[in-house]
């Protein structure tokens, strides 16, 4: 047969990461934090009326919404007017941006390298689990990544034709109006693999600088009308809460060490995890190749940026697998059998293979799933004759690898275990769907429980607020709603209200000549 032509490879990534992207896609609820507020936002903007300015001037249950500007959610609440306000449609955007970045990626690959690298870069971007699970999301990091590999194509594509130095300021824009300022970190290894690689002729190229006025010009507009509409307390939330705090003090909690990004990468990396350390000494071997350099300042740059930061998130190491990826990429295409080094892999690949057997009973007997319990089996026999392949020294064990992984990555998004974190709290929908049926919609709300949830306020169209037991009571007084877990319920004296209904054991009060 012959081989794949390149136009090909590239329908083929595109096709795949689609149907991997979407499959299922709005089978679970939204999670906290970040799916509930983007819903939320986005709906308001699709509700708005005509002439509102709603589109630039966001808001968050009827509050100015200065956390991030609102690109995302305006391909959001477009599809809300196709499709309607569901799951399916809040990640509709982000999935879609998110699966081109693996054929994005295979074209960067291809200006870096031959294409058997860039299609293994391509693949193994294409099977790794967080880039895999986030991406699906209502989230911004999924797009901001293929922004950033448009910026890249765009970059080193200028070297054979000048004028796509005008797309690296259009990719700047979109970043901006995506996440705002993470654009400088980005930016920041453009500009030093642009000077380490020595492309000094890009800063003369006139259509790059066409394209930073042009690119970046509704960006800067926006924070200007934000600015001109809202004054100093834009500019203190969005500039100094929501993004440069964030470097110093930990925001809303969210602390941790400096290796806390090491570990994530330890917990959700494998299997690819084991090819990183031989990609990474090749690009330090070729350090003075452009993939080499491009390698070596995207990832030491970006996750020693994010590990030095205070505030730390799980999803803030996303941009970095691209970076990864590549390195993965040209460590299989160069893979080479050395005694230990195939001892070494085909043990840590049986282990895998045992583990999806120990996951096959798990999924039988705790958790039954048909879904999950077919994943474990896949994962299985899958890693088992990689393993045999790898002591074989057999290169046929990569294609069996990257087919493994996909196949099991397929049933874990077709199951209902995929958002993971759901699991963290009690389940949202029914306890808003009994909110929805007594309680007009933007109605205020109290509860007991601990913390909010966004995605409880989006789906029951309502704003619930925690409160301390003296704050209830004195809410209850005031006439409010209460919704109240079991044990608030009997330190509460709500004589003369109105039980609405109990769901997931909570329970809704009507106050008093409600």
């Amino acid at each position: 047969m012959r081989p794949f032509r390149e136009k090909e490879w590239l329908l083929s990534l595109l096709v795949g990461s689609l149907f991997l992207w979407l499959i299922f896609l709005g089978n679970s609820p939204l999670r906290d934090w970040d799916e509930g507020t983007v819903a939320q936002v986005a709906r308001e903007i699709w509700r708005a009326p005509v002439g509102s300015m709603r589109w630039l001037y966001p808001t968050l249950g009827g509050e100015p919404y200065h956390n991030k500007p609102p690109l995302i959610h305006l391909l959001i609440a477009w599809a809300y007017s196709i499709g309607g306000v569901n799951e399916w449609t809040t990640r509709l955007p982000g999935a879609v941006l998110t699966a081109l970045g693996v054929p994005l990626l295979y074209l960067v690959g291809r200006l870096l390298f031959n294409q058997i690298p860039a299609l293994f870069a391509a693949l193994a971007y294409l099977t790794m689990l967080p880039v895999v699970r986030h991406g699906r999301l209502a989230m911004l990091d999924g797009a901001i990544i293929t922004f950033f590999l448009l910026l890249l194509f765009c970059l080193l594509k200028a070297r054979q034709n000048r004028r796509y130095a005008l797309g690296v300021g259009f990719c700047f824009g979109l970043i901006t109006l995506t996440k705002g300022m993470i654009v400088l970190l980005l930016g920041g290894i453009v500009s030093l693999f642009i000077f380490a690689n020595r492309q000094l002729t890009l800063l003369t190229n006139p259509y790059f600088w066409v394209g930073m006025l042009l690119g970046n010009t509704p960006a800067i507009a926006w924070y200007a009308a934000q600015w001109q509409h809202y004054g100093s307390s834009f500019l203190k939330i969005n500039f100094q809460a929501q993004t440069f705090a964030r470097l110093v003090q930990p925001v809303e909690g969210h602390s941790a060490p400096p290796w806390y990004y090491l570990i994530e990468l330890l917990k959700y990396g494998f299997p690819w995890l084991l090819f990183l350390p031989g990609g990474f000494y090749l690009a330090w071997k070729k350090r003075h190749t452009t993939w080499g350099c491009l390698i070596l300042i995207g990832t030491i740059v970006y996750l020693g940026t994010i590990s030095l930061m205070r505030t730390k998130l799980p999803w803030y190491i996303m941009p970095v697998y691209p970076f990864l990826a590549l390195a993965i990429g040209v460590e299989l295409s160069e893979w080479q059998h050395h005694r230990f080094k195939t001892r070494i892999l085909a043990i840590f690949f049986a282990v895998i293979a045992i583990a999806g057997l120990g996951g096959c009973v798990y999924f039988t007997i705790a958790n039954p799933q048909p879904a999950l319990i077919v994943m474990s089996i896949v994962l299985t026999i899958s890693m088992g004759i990689v393993a045999w392949l790898i002591k074989q020294r057999d290169r046929r064990f990569i294609p069996v690898l990257f087919s493994g992984m996909y196949l099991v990555l397929a049933l874990l998004m077709s199951s209902r275990s995929w958002i993971w974190e759901l699991n963290e709290a009690f389940a949202v929908k029914p306890v808003a769907t009994l909110i929805r049926k007594h309680v007009s919609p933007g109605t205020t709300i109290y509860t007991s429980f601990s913390y909010g949830r966004p995605s409880l306020d989006f789906y029951c169209d309502c704003k619930v607020i925690p409160a301390t037991i003296p704050v209830l009571q004195q809410m209850w007084a005031n006439k409010s709603y209460l919704l109240l877990d079991n044990t608030t319920l009997t330190t509460i004296n709500y004589s003369n209200s109105t039980v609405l209904g109990t769901s997931e054991d909570f329970t809704l009060i009507a106050p008093p000549n409600k």
